[in-house]
């Protein structure tokens, strides 16, 4: 089993990007030998202090609609929920941490609530 996932991430080391004001996402897929870094997506930002741009949200959620999930520092509810709409799940748990090592833990992780739930 392989995912592909989203990762906000300034410097392209650790997750510490806010979905609203990410200007690329770095693309990793995940199976059980590692994450792996395929492409970085350049996009806009959609927040615009106080409010969002709903043009840029919608580009933002059509770049990343191939992801199982996208790993950032923070996101708003109302993004958060048009993610899960489109099948991709916010992932916020692992703010601040390296990439690939955040990455590493969360599939495995779902692996395991995977084939527990078997």
């Amino acid at each position: 089993m392989s995912l592909q996932v989203a990762v906000a991430s300034k410097t392209g080391a650790v997750i510490d990007e806010h979905f609203g004001h990410a200007k690329r996402f770095h693309i990793y897929t995940l199976d059980i030998q590692g994450a792996h870094l395929l492409e970085e997506r350049e996009v806009e930002h959609y927040c615009l202090g106080g409010h969002g741009d709903q043009s840029a949200l919608s580009k933002i959620l059509n770049t990343i609609a191939d992801c199982d999930a996208v790993f950032v520092a923070r996101v708003g509810d109302g993004p958060a929920d048009k993610l899960l709409a489109r099948g991709v799940e916010p992932v916020t748990d692992h703010p601040w941490e390296e990439i690939e090592p955040a990455l590493s833990a969360w599939f495995a992780k779902r692996m395991i609530a995977t084939t527990e739930g078997c």
